[in-house]
């Protein structure tokens, strides 16, 4: 009896052991594959990111097919008009102002306010020596006048206080749109200012670099009694105007006379 009910607990161990399987399949199985009855894990929905948002400054005006009327392109005399752009500069505007001394002429710079404020003291030799100034914006931005009129007004005044800096007592007479890019607006503000708009009819292009006898030959061509020359005494390698203006200075002076503007 004793040999029979200790084999028919040595079964039932064995049976139990069986069904129970192998433990640790079954506790792998287990913790890497949920039960079908288990719930699902909502996963959270991510965040939008926030929508960065960039100024951007005001849409400028399209530019006039056109010149607007009201602008001078005559010297209002017989005499032709020198007008010189983008200065001071120390290397070009002393060569420019010794040649105008020596032909006993003057002319009219077209001052950048930039360039003004870094050299003042040219500005007072400018004025010293009979010349009239022309404020010709602040940076010489050529889309100036297709910008709101309130940016215009503070770009034509910053450049009149940096050369009234300069040259306190001068008068500032005239207003030169960079590139001559001219809008009715930057004409409004201009007049606003007691500033009178200043073109040119003569245009040699001597800012692209021509050789002199180049600027020389299209200036010779174009003049008339009346005409308002534009070269340039700054805004880059200014040699060959430099050349130039030794044979253009006298030779205008003798065929037309070299005077100031009205």
């Amino acid at each position: 009896m004793r040999v029979r009910a200790l084999s028919a607990f040595a079964l039932g161990l064995v049976l139990l052991v069986t069904g129970c399987g192998e433990p640790g399949k079954h506790t792998e199985k287990s913790a890497t594959s949920p039960s079908a009855s288990a719930a699902p894990v909502a996963t959270p929905a991510p965040k939008p990111s926030p929508t960065r948002t960039t100024a951007t400054k005001p849409e400028l005006r399209p530019l006039p097919k056109k010149l607007p009327a009201g602008l001078h392109r005559a010297s209002g005399s017989a005499g032709v008009a020198l007008t010189f752009d983008d200065g001071p500069d120390p290397r070009y505007t002393p060569q420019i102002l010794a040649q105008l001394r020596k032909f006993r002429v003057t002319a009219t710079f077209c001052l950048v306010g930039k360039q003004a404020k870094r050299y003042p003291h040219l500005v007072a030799q400018i004025v010293r020596e009979g010349h009239q100034l022309c404020n010709h914006s602040w940076r010489h931005d050529v889309n100036l006048g297709r910008r709101p009129a309130a940016e215009i007004r503070a770009d034509l005044v910053r450049t009149n206080q940096a050369i009234r800096a300069a040259a306190p007592k001068a008068p500032i007479t005239w207003f030169r749109q960079p590139g001559g890019r001219w809008t009715a607006e930057e004409l409004t503000v201009a007049r606003q200012l007691g500033l009178r708009p200043l073109h040119w009819s003569v245009d040699p292009q001597d800012w692209d670099h021509p050789p002199a006898k180049t600027i020389i030959k299209r200036v010779a061509r174009a003049s008339r009694h009346g005409s308002v020359v534009l070269l340039h005494d700054a805004g880059g390698d200014r040699t060959q105007t430099m050349a130039a203006c030794r044979r253009l200075i006298p030779d205008l002076k003798r065929r037309y006379g070299v005077t100031r503007l009205r």
